[in-house]
């Protein structure tokens, strides 16, 4: 495909991401997961045209472990912010098979209200099989669903893990859901994903489980305070909630917009947002030059013939390599 052609069909994709064309925002989607290089060119081309979103918009992470109920969570949490007058656009990361690379994608059909509403895009994409669950494409469909105009981004992972330090590197705000009176809570849970939440939510308080939550609350309050405190002056909430009774959700909302306007006021809110461009440029420029390193003709042919060695030394074998690939590169 030649330059001009790709700049005809960036400029026809950016026109219709602009006027709010569903089909064609998920068809741009598409291209920003695909790994074929065409397509990466041509997605790179779209955001490079895309113009700024005229709103900030606001974009939360949402993780738990499996069964904590994130996408139901969503589907009341979403309900509130439409009638709010939100636009709200869903990234429903699913885990893909590390052995045939497919995936459930069933994100979409839990929630079964929401997928309806008109001012909601739900978005449900394979992790691909990345360490993080979320992977360059989940950015660039985020800075896409901006550009249609949606002003609030969710971000759901694949569950407790990994994936959650990826997620934390591009929101403005990270929930971690828990549930309550599933054994010892304070022990099951890993201390860095604790100290990378903004707030804790026990959810599904309702019912038997509403004295239990909160007990939870209590305890996990009390674990919280003992962390440091994160930058931007802003100290974690703990709350509950309930996705069958609603109880609890507009104290969250009212929470993510006091946490909004403190970070504001003092700078930090885009502060944070390009401290993680950063992050993430360094992170891209990893991949890059390593995929480049192992499609170097030389460094592959020396690579089998390490595999044959008898003695190797791995460390110094590495620097070598190194300074093989910089001079086949014309480097040195």
């Amino acid at each position: 495909m030649t330059d001009r052609k790709q700049e005809h069909n960036a400029a026809y994709y950016c026109e219709g991401i602009v006027k709010g064309d569903r089909a064609i925002l998920s068809r741009a989607i598409t291209l920003a997961e695909s790994l074929k290089p065409e397509h990466q060119a041509l997605s790179s081309h779209i955001l490079e045209l895309l113009p700024s979103p005229g709103k900030t918009s606001f974009r939360l992470g949402i993780t738990g472990v499996p069964g904590v109920g994130k996408s139901t969570f969503i589907e009341s949490f979403g309900q509130l912010l439409s009638k709010q007058g939100h636009r709200i656009a869903v990234l429903a990361v699913d885990p893909s098979s590390t052995r045939s690379k497919g995936s459930i994608l069933g994100d979409k059909t839990r929630m079964e209200k929401l997928s309806v509403d008109p001012n909601v895009f739900i978005r449900p994409s394979p992790s691909g099989g990345t360490l993080g669950g979320v992977t360059r494409a989940t950015y660039e469909s985020m800075l896409l669903c901006e550009a249609a105009g949606y002003d609030f981004v969710m971000i759901e992972t694949v569950g407790v893990g990994q994936s959650e330090v990826a997620v934390h590197k591009l929101c403005d705000f990270f929930l971690l859901l828990m549930l309550a009176g599933a054994g010892d809570e304070l022990q099951g849970i890993k201390r860095g994903i604790m100290e990378m939440a903004d707030a804790l939510i026990i959810t599904k308080t309702d019912g038997d489980n509403v004295q239990k939550a909160k007990s939870a609350r209590a305890e996990y309050a009390h674990a919280m305070h003992l962390l440091q405190a994160p930058e931007g002056g802003w100290i974690p909430e703990v709350k509950t909630c309930s996705s069958i009774t609603n109880n609890g959700m507009e104290e969250i909302i009212q929470m993510l917009e006091r946490y909004r306007q403190q970070m504001t006021a003092n700078g930090y809110f885009m502060a944070k947002r390009r401290q993680q461009q950063f992050e993430l440029l360094c992170e891209a420029m990893d991949q890059q030059l390593k995929q480049r390193f192992y499609q170097e003709p030389s460094i592959q042919r020396a690579l089998e013939q390490a595999k044959r060695a008898d003695v190797l030394h791995p460390f110094s074998e590495a620097g070598k390599l190194v300074n093989l690939f910089l001079k086949s590169s014309g480097k040195t």
